[in-house]
């Protein structure tokens, strides 16, 4: 007869309805792809009134490597991995670290599969796939960096508008000393520093893995980093950019749509994500198909809306 303790330790194991929903859906991946499967969901969308208490506990960070190691530890690594990516994005260094430690894994045999958002460091992630999965409603979003909220390139052009205004006329001296005060005196070199290091390191991805071997590779790249990276192109950082986008500026994309069993069974993990975030007090998911997870909750509860 199993004791006390066994049966306290089967009942954790088992997880909430949510969980069990969520691993059934995650198994039914797996049996169809045969690819490892593992979950990176954030909760910001659901939970947004807990970005002003902790900003950044929806991004991608650098607790998040250790939640991966544990996901795949134990997978068999010659199967490669098929990412399921709905994020905000987050710290350009954490997302380099990660990336890093996926391609040690699995190499460049990696998937990113996006049902709904990946934005900014998402976005960067998925660059750094061999392929990108995505449905006519899913997005991806531009990769320029952020300082404080603050688009990098949009500090810089502020700049230089200033000087251009000031050289043409001194009495605008005044309108602009204020605007240029709140800003550091190094910040100039941070923000030319952050959109190179962003713009260097998707570039360097998308060489080695979506556009591996191929000899316009470098010019394909390029063009990618152009169109993703240039906030005068983007012109806002939450842009989204859909499937036929991300097609049109040179992205290996696949459409979800493409094949109905593996649609339906990404969307309703995607559903069960969703409605894990939304009615838990979970802000983060990282899950394989295995039921290994590192489940991130919220000090605070959120109480779900009512019907």
């Amino acid at each position: 007869m199993p004791a006390w303790n066994d049966i306290l330790n089967e009942i954790n194991a088992a997880g909430s309805t949510h969980d069990i929903i969520r691993r059934k859906y995650l198994s039914d991946l797996y049996k169809r792809t045969g690819r490892n499967i593992i979950v990176y969901y954030s909760g910001w969308l659901q939970k947004s009134q807990l970005l002003p208490n902790d900003p950044g506990i929806f991004s991608i960070n650098e607790e998040d490597k250790n939640a991966f190691m544990s996901a795949i530890d134990k997978l068999d690594l010659t199967k490669g991995l098929d990412l399921i990516l709905h994020t905000p994005g987050g710290d350009i260094a954490a997302t380099e670290s990660l990336v890093y430690y996926l391609r040690a894994m699995f190499g460049t045999n990696i998937r990113a599969i996006i049902p709904q958002i990946a934005m900014s460091a998402g976005t960067m992630i998925a660059c750094a796939c061999k392929e990108i999965i995505m449905g006519e409603h899913s997005s991806i979003g531009p990769i320029d960096p952020q300082l404080n909220g603050i688009p990098a390139h949009g500090i810089i052009e502020e700049f230089k508008r200033a000087f251009l205004e000031i050289k043409e006329d001194s009495a605008k001296i005044p309108l602009w000393q204020p605007i240029i005060a709140k800003y550091s005196p190094t910040l100039i070199g941070e923000c030319e520093k952050a959109i190179k290091w962003s713009s260097e390191l998707v570039k360097s991805w998308l060489v080695s893995g979506m556009f591996a071997g191929e000899k316009d590779g470098d010019s394909k790249a390029y063009k990618v980093i152009q169109e993703l990276g240039d906030h005068a192109l983007t012109l806002s950082h939450a842009r989204h950019i859909s499937i036929e986008h991300a097609r049109n500026i040179g992205l290996k994309v696949t459409a979800l749509e493409d094949d109905k069993e593996f649609q339906d069974i990404v969307l309703s993990i995607h559903h069960a994500c969703m409605h894990t975030l939304e009615n838990t007090a979970c802000v983060k998911i990282i899950e394989n198909h295995l039921g290994v997870a590192v489940i991130k909750m919220s000090a605070i509860q959120v109480m779900a809306k009512p019907f």
